[in-house]
């Protein structure tokens, strides 16, 4: 049973140690909240008070952290798992751009702790269910060694480069695709809700149709239609990521037009307070300015902002 210190057991990390618990791996864990720690110990992990402490003994440590300054610290800073003497190799599973991951790399290398640059994509439910997809870069020796652990956790599993940073391109370029694609199915159903057409046979009309997206596909059904708003992704995280995207594209001299302008809308939502809702949620503010209610099958007065 090989040993695996997992630093970040929040909405995304949990279930992710779930699934390497379930595939029969020792995990160390380590997470500021020992409340967020204690039904994973209750599973078979092992808290630790301390990303370095969790990672003393382990060959490999999984990061899946919120921010770039919080990945920072628990891979280098004063008890990050850089101190672990037995570390061989550091997975950084957050969605935190190029340049952070590179530093993280930079550090780590000085004590030949190589890193794999793996950010997931699916979300709690599809952590939850094993169905996340992976986009990993590094070293392809370091990539081999931990494939075993990252086909546990997800079904998907991706090799995108040999340079830490091109998964988080890979993973950035794809969550601003998913960004655009919900606000586009945001403000046309408030459109055609505002005409007159009834919320469900719209989306059922477009998921037969060219205009089918995650969005309409699996959202709508599962968290709008139903007024349940609990998809599991905050309107901040995406924010931050759609952030993130249109700063690679900025370093690397490419134009983002429409990215540009999708990261103003999820700007629009945080001016709003919405940060901490969840992403599904944003369509009440395409709903307020339109004047209708995107629901099951009904249209009705204003949603409430």
């Amino acid at each position: 049973m090989e040993t695996i210190a997992f630093i970040g057991c929040g909405a995304m990390g949990a279930p992710i140690v779930e699934q390497l618990i379930d595939a029969g791996y020792q995990v160390r864990l380590f997470d500021p909240r020992a409340e967020a720690m204690a039904p994973l110990v209750a599973r078979g992990g092992v808290a630790a008070t301390s990303p370095r402490e969790a990672a003393t003994g382990a060959e490999v440590s999984i990061a899946c952290l919120p921010a770039p300054e919080i990945s920072r610290a628990v891979a280098y800073g004063t008890d990050g798992v850089i101190g672990s003497e037995s570390l061989h190799v550091h997975v950084e599973m957050s969605t935190i751009g190029s340049k952070t991951v590179k530093a993280i790399a930079a550090e780590l290398a000085k004590k030949s702790i190589a890193v794999i640059d793996s950010p997931v994509s699916g979300g709690p439910r599809g952590a939850r269910a094993g169905t996340l997809s992976t986009m990993a870069a590094g070293e392809h020796a370091a990539f081999e060694r931990v494939k075993p652990m990252l086909q546990a956790l997800a079904r998907n599993v991706f090799y995108v480069g040999d340079k830490p940073g091109l998964g988080q391109v890979t993973k950035l370029a794809n969550n601003m695709i998913s960004a655009a694609g919900m606000l586009a199915a945001y403000e046309c159903s408030a459109m055609a809700v505002k005409a007159g057409v009834d919320a469900r046979t719209l989306i059922d009309t477009v998921n037969a149709s060219t205009g089918r997206n995650a969005t309409t596909l699996d959202k709508f059904p599962a968290s709008i239609l139903t007024r349940s708003f609990d998809y599991g992704g905050k309107t901040s995280i995406m924010y931050k990521d759609v952030s993130l995207a249109l700063e690679e594209a900025r370093d690397l001299g490419v134009p983002m037009w429409l990215g540009a302008n999708v990261v103003e809308m999820w700007h629009m939502g945080m001016v709003e307070g919405r940060g901490e809702e969840d992403f599904t949620a944003l369509i009440k503010m395409f709903e307020k300015w339109a004047g209708v209610v995107v629901g099951g099958n009904e249209s009705g007065p204003a949603a409430k902002p």
